[in-house]
This record gives C-alpha cells, structure tokens and sequence, in this order.
C-alpha cells in the first residue's frame, strides 16, 4: 500500500468528512477497465484505480491466457492436481535463483532448525505453490465459482463484533503470501462479502490484466497501490473491506525497519499511517491449506492493538511491528506454506551493508 506522508496529509480533511455508511456492506463485483474489456458496466461510478493500457501485443497476450486458463480448466482434477504437484517439485529442481534466496530465508528464520529441514520446507512451498497454480487454473477458467465449496471460515463471526465496534468505519484486512494466498480474496467475495485489495501492478502488463480479470470477475475491487491511498481512505469511510498484503520488502522512502524472525526489515509504513488517520481496526486474516490439500480455511484473528499517543513517529514503528509479528506468527504455524522466494531483506537499515542474497 505504502502511501507517501505528504499524499496521506492532503487526503486527512477530506476523510474527515466521514459518511454514515455501515461497516463492511457488501459491493458489487467490477470490471477490468482496461483497454481489454471495453466499457465498464453501467452503475454506481468507481475511480478509475483498475486501468491497464495495453498495447496490441499486451493485448493479444492477455486473451491468449484467458483462452488457455479456460480451456486447461476442462482437465478432471485427477489430473491438474498431479500436474501442479509434478510443476513446483520441477521448479524446485530448476529454479536455483529463488531456491538460494528461499533457504537464506529460511536460515535467517529458523536458524536453529537443520539444513535437511530448511530443504523439505521449501520443497513443501514449492509443491504448495504448484498445488495453488492448479487451483488458479480453476479460478481463471470454467466453473470457477465452484470454489468456494472448497473454502470455509474458523471465527467468521469476528466480522460482526468488528461492524459492532466501529459501526462508521471499515477494516484493514492484514494478510500475507501464505497458503493458496489468491484465493483468499476472490473467495471471500464469492461468498457474496465486499473485498477490496491493494495490488501492486506488474511489469508484465498482460499478465496483470490477466489477475486482474480473474479477482474482478470474483467480485475484487482492485486498488492499485500507485494510487492506492485516496482509495482506500474512501473504501474506510464507506465501510469496506481492504486487503493489505504485508509481507514484503518495502523501499527505503517508504520503509519502518522492524523485526521479523531474527532480522531487521524493511517495511511498508502506510498500513501504520492510514490506521493512524483514519482510526480502522487492524485483522489478521489468512488462508490456510487443509491436511486433505484440497480444501482451505480462512482463519480470522483478534484485531490488533494500536498505539495512539503525542509521538506519531513512535506509533508508526510500534503498530508496524506489531502487524509484522501477527503474519510471523502465522507463518511460523503454517511455514511450509509461505512463499519464501522473495528478497525480503533487500533493503538494509544501514546503507552499504553487504546484501544477504547474491544477485
């Protein structure tokens, strides 16, 4: 999310003005507005935070994914499981790049753990992501919405103890690349639930129109994270639902350096200065693969504590330090299913300080 101090600032009187919206209504599903789908349908208006402008050739790129998804999404089960299963213990094989940096993870995670130990963990996230790729077959293809069946919730009932609370305001939904981790917001929505998640657009333009497609036909409203802030600021007031992944390596401009596991990381300050201005309640909540490894669980957690006193620096380390330790904590139940490929260190609190990871 990471929105700049000086865009947060403009935005405080505008969301001062808050609505009496009710907390966590459920919306409506919209559409890809980039140049691949046309108009966007007729309706309530949104801002224009979804657009992708594609060249001819990003174009055909995308609907040629689309084509495939739907049409491998015609395989049994029987076969696509096996075929994701064979696809991440490959990449596990092969990709030695991301396989360095994911046992430099996991050292500086679990050092006290041995090396064979290290190795099956991210051999089981990298059959967990082929699993999910599987999964995502079925997402973006025919009959997607028949997934749901596959996802239930453990205390869904937090959801009305939060409306309760904060009756004029939404809630910022803390997750984390863990388990089947894009299935966690379009099913949410399929169940008929306003999401709304922050999204930070890949350089690969056809293949984010192609996520894109795939969460907005779920019903996702995308809030692309260069623009991110005055959405979610307006998604707050009105009462919705925001996603947040928090689990990655933030730039330094935009970084708190807090622990997470045994080192010192860089991370987003946003989450901490949204919550700080517009006082939303903070919820951990994550997806979670069942021991039958086709059904999931999405596990919803007490809000978090937030700091609020004079010294504003203060309470952005301590709030971000907090969120950071509810996905550690997750993560540290479920590590077999986090994604451990992603340069999580990159950025060190000491410039010049020799990198973990050998580009």
């Amino acid at each position: 999310m990471e929105p700049a101090e000086a865009e947060v600032q403009q935005l405080r009187s505008g969301y001062t003005q808050r609505t009496t919206a009710p907390g966590l209504q459920n919306g409506t599903p919209s559409t890809l507005t980039a140049k691949v789908s046309g108009r966007p349908r007729r309706g309530r208006r949104r801002p224009q935070i979804t657009r992708l402008e594609l060249n001819t050739k990003q174009r055909v790129g995308f609907y040629l994914m689309v084509g495939l998804l739907h049409l491998v999404s015609l395989m049994p089960d029987c076969l696509l499981y096996p075929l994701g299963i064979c696809g991440g213990f490959i990449g596990y094989l092969v990709d030695r790049r991301h396989l360095k940096i994911g046992m430099c993870n996991l050292a500086i995670a679990f050092p006290e753990r041995r090396l064979e130990e290290r190795r099956r963990i991210l051999r089981a996230s990298y059959i967990n992501l082929g699993r999910s790729a599987a999964e995502y077959v079925r997402l973006g293809g025919f009959f997607y919405r028949r997934l749901i069946k596959r996802v239930t919730y453990q205390r869904f009932e937090l959801w009305d103890q939060i409306r309760r609370l904060h009756p004029a305001k939404g809630a910022l939904v803390l997750g984390a690349h863990l388990g089947n981790f894009e299935l966690m917001a379009t099913a949410h929505a399929l169940h008929g639930h306003q999401i709304s998640l922050v999204h930070h657009t890949q350089r690969f333009l056809a293949g984010d129109a192609l996520v894109s497609f795939v969460r907005e036909r779920a019903g996702v409203t995308i809030l692309r994270k260069h623009a991110a802030a005055r959405s979610v600021l307006t998604g707050l007031r009105q009462g919705q639902l925001i996603g947040v992944p928090f689990d990655q390596n933030a730039k330094r401009s935009e970084a708190v350096f807090v622990p997470f596991f045994t080192e010192i990381a860089a991370t987003a300050s946003g989450l901490a200065r949204v919550v700080a201005l517009t006082g939303a309640p903070v919820i951990p909540a994550f997806i979670i693969r069942q021991p039958n490894k086709r059904s999931h669980r999405i596990e919803i957690f007490e809000e978090i504590p937030i700091q609020r006193s004079a010294d504003s620096a203060a309470d952005i380390e301590v709030n971000t330090r907090r969120f950071v330790k509810a996905v550690e904590d997750a993560v540290r139940r479920n590590p077999e299913q986090f994604l451990w490929t992603h340069r999580r260190y990159r950025t060190r609190p000491v410039r010049g300080t020799p990198s973990f990871y050998q580009d």
